[in-house]
């Protein structure tokens, strides 16, 4: 079988699955979520005329004019003023009707129910107002279908009128950990186990997502144990697995997931680290078997795993966003795989780190940014641009 090229399975996984169906949630469980459809508004904001300051609501003009009453947010609605009267008036408060300006109270003089302008100039009309509508107005289009919902959209909805938002519905994500080596974390280590670190780490990396995970365990490297929990989790949106995808006489995951009923679609990327993450379906989850190493782990889950969440949460644009950036440190020759270089952002630029296993997790954790070099690179000098993933 010969490697699929990284972009060839990204588009192959990304049209196993739809985005998931539309709920309307409330908007506290919102942040983070794609809308599913527009949002339109449900009120004008502002719902009349305000003042954008404290002072005295008045006729455009030069005054004196003649305070008869107050204006204050969330007051009674102030009564309509008469030419040459004025409204005492706080910021956020209506403005009545027959005035259109606001004479701020620093430039305001006033002795008793009179108040005047103090720089001599004449008021002009508009003046420190906030017109009904302004911001928006009813009916209109706030928010688009495939827009991620933050702390800024999500108060414009709430100022909007909305109480709950239609969003996709949250993708059940199933982690397996598989091998005989491993203890969970925390545990007593005998020798020849390791602690179980990939799910720790892919639980972390997923929580950055609006999703639902459950972690199922280590399971034993024994075809009818990994079998019973594929059975176990079919009904999840996803299926993630790590460990056991390569070719040795341990590596069950594949035979466990046909056994079960899955179907391949396919296995072995072009890339390094990360060569033997599968995919497939088994019923109406998506299953994706991660390389059992935690560097590969992590790298196929910034590439595969969270684009496919992000897709299914209903993301148009759900594939990692590359940058560029000049290398700090000569670069040589890449092989017949696309690497995914470990590295971190200096001021003089990108630095592949020295250790590459993809099992040195202390790089991982001192990275902050992955080299990413096509297959066939040629020598890369110095202060050359290369591609950068962000992590």
């Amino acid at each position: 079988m010969s490697l699929m090229p990284v972009e060839e399975a990204q588009a192959r996984l990304l049209a196993l699955a739809k985005p998931l169906p539309r709920e309307d949630a409330p908007l506290l469980h919102c942040n983070g979520r794609w809308l599913a459809s527009d949002v339109m508004a449900l009120r004008d904001q502002p719902f009349t005329d305000l003042s954008a300051m404290d002072g005295y609501a008045v006729q455009a003009g030069s005054g004196p004019w003649r305070v008869t009453q107050e204006s204050a947010a969330g007051g009674p609605v102030p009564q309509p003023l008469a030419p040459g009267q004025a409204a005492r008036i706080f910021t956020g408060a209506p403005v009545p009707v027959g005035a259109d300006a606001i004479l701020i109270q620093e430039n305001a003089e006033r002795d008793a129910d009179l108040v005047r302008c103090t720089t001599g100039n004449l008021l002009k009309p508009g003046l420190h107002l906030r017109p009904q509508g302004s911001d928006f107005k009813d009916g209109e289009v706030l928010l688009r279908a495939g827009s991620q919902l933050g702390p800024a959209q999500l108060g414009l909805a709430a100022l909007a009128g909305h109480g709950t938002l239609p969003v996709h519905r949250r993708p059940r994500i199933a982690i397996l950990s598989t091998g005989n080596e491993l203890v969970a974390p925390g545990a007593p280590i005998p020798v020849g186990k390791l602690p179980s670190s990939n799910s720790v780490m892919l639980a972390a990396m997923l929580q950055q997502l609006p999703c639902e995970i459950s972690d199922v365990g280590i399971i034993a490297d024994d075809l009818d144990a990994m079998k019973a929990a594929f059975d176990s989790v079919r009904h999840f949106d996803l299926i993630i697995s790590t460990g056991g995808a390569s070719v040795g006489d341990h590596d069950l995951v594949r035979p466990a997931f046909a056994a079960a009923g899955g179907t391949l679609d396919f296995w072995k990327i072009r890339m390094r680290p990360g060569k033997p993450l599968m995919a497939g379906t088994l019923d109406g989850a998506i299953f994706l078997g991660l390389p059992g190493n935690p560097v590969s782990a992590f790298v196929t889950a910034t590439l595969f795993v969270k684009p496919l969440i992000s897709h299914l949460c209903g993301s148009p644009t759900p594939l990692p966003r590359f940058s560029s950036a000049p290398l700090a440190r000569d670069l040589g020759p890449t092989g017949e795989r696309d690497d995914y270089l470990r590295a971190r952002m200096t001021p003089e630029g990108a630095v592949a780190l020295t250790a590459q296993d993809s099992a040195a997790t202390r790089a991982l954790a001192d990275a902050n940014c992955l080299i990413v070099r096509p297959a066939g690179s040629e020598f890369a000098a110095r202060d050359s641009l290369v591609t950068i993933l962000p992590l």
